[in-house]
């Protein structure tokens, strides 16, 4: 099972508890859908969610809350997600080629979930320099 917040322009903002493995498909549908005139080009309705966290549908974060890719607002930027990204979006990363991102996702494969950014250092050919460059492009 995995808790989501999902708020922002859906009718029935709130706590959900979904399945493991839910989407953000599944998490608008427990809100609710969305209003009318809600623009979802930035949503990414097929991506799978984590547990804790929030969906922001259609409104821009509060101060110093990071933008990423779900909130919903064009232009926002991509985060990426180190427990549910694909090789292709870790390749997305700048200096995580097909090769890297292979080894973030054997990581994860030998060691379960990330817990922290910071554990990005235990993958081979992260060091502190890359993992500075891509702290603030990804979560967990």
């Amino acid at each position: 099972e995995v808790v989501i917040s999902v708020v922002g322009r859906v009718p029935h903002p709130g706590l959900f508890h979904l399945p493991e493995g839910a989407r953000v498909a599944d998490a608008l549908a427990a809100g609710g859908g969305v209003l009318p005139g809600t623009d979802l080009m930035g949503l990414n309705v097929a991506r799978r969610l984590a547990d804790g966290e929030q969906l922001l549908v259609g409104v821009a974060p509060p101060p110093g809350q990071p933008i990423t890719d779900h909130t919903g607002v064009p232009g926002a930027p991509h985060m990426v997600n180190l427990n549910t990204a694909t090789l292709d979006e870790l390749d997305t990363l700048p200096g995580v080629g097909k090769v890297t991102a292979q080894r973030i996702l054997d990581w994860r494969a030998a060691h379960g979930r990330f817990t922290s950014v910071d554990q990005l250092r235990e993958v081979s050919g992260i060091g502190q320099a890359r993992l500075a460059q891509l702290k603030h492009l990804v979560q967990v």
